[in-house]
């Protein structure tokens, strides 16, 4: 952070407790995104405690995990941009604390429709949450080496939240009873908001908010975030419902329409949502593509490796989830060596490299056997994978964010989480699909119901390496290197006046 000459204090003279307190404030965001991370995959491994302590249907128990994703989804784009306009201290407290709440009330729920509602909330409060407190790392922190090592610290962190969630989920439901999946983001939600207030710097005056608001494109608000629900529903639909079912068709055409008068929208506007000449920046368009890429090879590495272990290796939730502990330590320690990396080739070689050992890994478990061991069949596989994944998540963020000017930081935080959702959407459906057909066509054939998991599961894991392989060459072809040209390309794109005023403006952040 700079000091009032404008200059970082010497190394020699240790941190100042501003700097001490920009790392603790890390840690808080990183745990905020952490709790949004878990919530996705904590609740997997409740979900027939909860069937049966509530009466859910088996057609209506997806609903606890889609209600979460659709608003997830669908508001992100819009929680970014409204962290740029009306603060994002305001914005990320009140999201966190909601957030709380809304874990509070599906914890002490007492019907399915009472759950389903309040795991639709807890989605649109992580909408806010997430870009928000990712638009501040980036505000606090200057580019190169500090930010690298905070998002280095960020992606560790943020990335252990699935496989940690697995592990969580079975030792509370286990143990504790389903509900506490749900309980016990309450204190830690009110943790991070106290020490919010105290971490977080002030922003704007209520007048200036009411103003903003005023100015702000409704109509590209509301059809981008419709547009992106539809889009969201239609594809976690896919894989129940069919693809050519009438609810998934008019979900996918829906967004489609919305979407477009979205376009048309910001084209016009004078003051848009979305700054369509972001898009011309190829770090921006680079990193959003891989990004939406890489979230649908992602997928299958814990959803169908999790169906695998507990279904055919006969593995129990608890030692199913700890079995995928190996993947976040060796994203931690890779996303560290990646963040010293960049700041001496810069992030497209890692982004070049990283998608191909991931594609290693996924295909070093598409080889996965009916009467498999973990140390042979799964261990390799996923330890293959985190480094993959360690050498992308970093440089990937970096990529995706560098060069905008600090007022849209908000906006394109919200832009590479809008497209990370969107992605695992659109590769949880596509490879459900493929799984499903290979298991029905090998049935057919004669296989048993093991031997017809598996070999859904190969072609899954194949056509996820095909995903990996092909987040790389998007790297390869769209990513510049050198910040100093995306800083040329933001100018380009969003005019000459897009960088003005950025000192003021990161200290007012």
């Amino acid at each position: 952070m700079r000091t009032g000459s404008g200059q970082k204090s010497p190394a020699a003279e240790g941190l100042s407790p501003r700097e001490a307190n920009k790392w603790i404030l890390l840690a808080l965001l990183a745990t905020s995104f952490f709790m949004v991370v878990l919530d996705v995959s904590v609740v997997n491994v409740a979900l027939p405690s909860i069937q049966k302590n509530l009466h859910f249907s088996s057609s209506n128990l997806q609903w606890v995990i889609t209600a979460y994703s659709i608003t997830f989804g669908g508001f992100l784009l819009l929680g970014g941009r409204t962290a740029d306009v009306f603060g994002r201290r305001r914005l990320f407290i009140g999201a966190v604390t909601l957030f709380a709440l809304a874990s509070l009330t599906c914890g002490l729920s007492q019907s399915s429709t009472m759950l389903i509602v309040a795991r639709g909330v807890q989605g649109l409060m992580a909408a806010f949450m997430t870009p928000t407190a990712l638009s501040i790392v980036l505000t606090q922190f200057e580019e190169g080496r500090e930010r690298n090592l905070a998002l280095g610290i960020w992606a560790a962190v943020a990335s252990s939240g699935a496989a940690v969630g697995v592990v969580l989920g079975g030792v509370l439901t286990q143990y504790f009873g389903w509900r506490w999946n749900f309980f016990i983001n309450v204190p830690v939600g009110f943790l991070v908001v106290a020490f919010s207030l105290l971490l977080l710097p002030r922003t704007e005056s209520a007048e200036n908010v009411a103003s903003k608001f005023r100015s702000l494109d409704h109509i590209g608000a509301t059809t981008a975030t419709l547009g992106l629900v539809a889009l969201v529903f239609g594809l976690s639909r896919a894989p129940i419902d069919g693809w050519s079912s009438a609810t998934v068709l008019a979900s996918l055409v829906a967004s489609g329409a919305l979407i477009g008068a979205f376009i048309i929208n910001e084209m016009r506007s004078r003051d848009p949502l979305l700054p369509l000449g972001l898009f011309k920046v190829r770090n921006v368009a680079g990193g959003d593509l891989t990004g939406l890429i890489i979230a649908a090879s992602l997928f299958s590495l814990f959803y169908f490796l999790t169906l695998y272990v507990q279904e055919v290796l006969g593995y129990s939730p608890i030692r199913a989830g700890i079995s995928f502990l190996v993947t976040p330590v060796v994203i931690a320690v890779f996303s560290g060596i990646t963040a010293q990396l960049v700041g001496r080739i810069g992030y497209k070689p890692t982004m070049v490299v990283g998608p191909l050992v991931l594609a290693g890994g996924l295909f070093y478990m598409s080889l996965i056997r009916v009467h498999g061991t973990y140390l042979r069949d799964v261990l390799p596989g996923l330890a293959i994978a985190g480094v993959g994944l360690g050498l992308t998540f970093v440089s990937l963020t970096l990529a995706a964010t560098s060069g905008a000017p600090v007022r849209l930081s908000g906006l394109v935080s919200g832009l590479l989480n809008t497209s990370q959702q969107v992605g695992g959407a659109i590769g949880l459906a596509v490879l459900s699909v493929v799984a499903n057909s290979a298991t029905t066509s090998a049935l057919a054939v004669g296989d048993t119901a093991s031997q017809a998991k598996v070999a859904g599961y190969h072609y899954a894991f194949h056509v996820s390496v095909g995903f990996a392989v092909a987040a790389s060459l998007v790297s390869l072809l769209l990513v510049k290197n050198r910040l100093s040209t995306a800083r040329e390309e933001t100018r380009e794109a969003l005019g000459e006046g897009a960088e003005e005023n950025l000192g003021d403006e990161a200290a007012a952040a």
